[in-house]
């Protein structure tokens, strides 16, 4: 029994380290191609399960806001990008997990749930999709009903110059190096306070959505502020 709770203790180690040493080089190359910038990273807890909530602009969202905290991130991506062994390997070894579909479908919410029962920090995008237009759209339902089911701390999560950057209707990003003159391409992404664990509780669904989806867009806001200015947004 303490072999294998050796054994496993390694391999969590690993994992960990692999996971940092990715977060890295990509935080290099965020940082050398959009100009990223972050805030905020301290109000996810240290440990324990906890429920990301952001808006979604681009592909760089789930990238970005992994740079932006403290913990590694888990992610449900699509079965159809992990057919290619190696680069699927990958995919699962930087926290991304299998699901037949994105979003608040059946097979999402279960494996969003197991992940949090087991301690981890997960993040969601309550739209279902990326926007088309950079504006943040209605959120699905279905979130209130993890949110329920969890009974997790919810963090909302900020994400602005994404789709400026990189687009769904866009081939290639655009790049903001911070070695060159500004331009609307640069990123940032702010992290606000944990909402209270059930706090929701007794509300209708339509009062949930719709505290959820101010309390994502004051972050939007913040995030908007930060990579505009050097300085931070006041009301931050």
């Amino acid at each position: 029994m303490k072999v294998a709770e050796s054994e496993g203790l390694m391999q969590a180690w690993l994992s960990r380290l692999w996971y940092e040493g990715n977060r890295c080089w990509v935080m290099a190359a965020l940082s050398m191609g959009f100009s990223i910038r972050f805030q905020g990273g301290r109000h996810i807890p240290r440990s324990g399960p906890v429920l990301l909530v952001a808006n979604h602009q681009s592909f760089i969202d789930p990238i970005a806001i992994g740079l932006a905290t403290p913990r590694q991130l888990f992610y449900l991506a699509r079965k159809t990008l992990f057919k290619q062994p190696q680069f699927g390997g990958f995919l699962r070894s930087v926290g991304c997990v299998p699901v037949d579909q994105e979003g608040f479908a059946r097979d999402g919410l279960k494996t969003t749930l197991h992940l949090l029962k087991e301690g981890k920090a997960v993040l969601v995008f309550p739209e279902g999709e990326r926007t088309w237009n950079g504006r943040m759209q209605p959120l699905k339902p279905g979130i209130t009903l993890l949110m329920h089911r969890s009974g997790v701390p919810v963090v909302p999560v900020g994400i602005a110059g994404a789709f400026t950057a990189y687009p769904r209707t866009q081939k290639l990003p655009r790049l903001a190096p911070p070695f060159l003159p500004a331009t609307d391409a640069t990123v940032a992404v702010s992290v606000g306070p944990a909402l209270e664990p059930r706090g929701h509780i007794g509300w209708p669904r339509e009062r949930v959505l719709e505290e959820l989806f101010k309390k994502i867009s004051e972050q939007v806001d913040c995030a908007e502020h930060l990579r505009r200015q050097s300085r931070r947004c006041p009301t931050c």
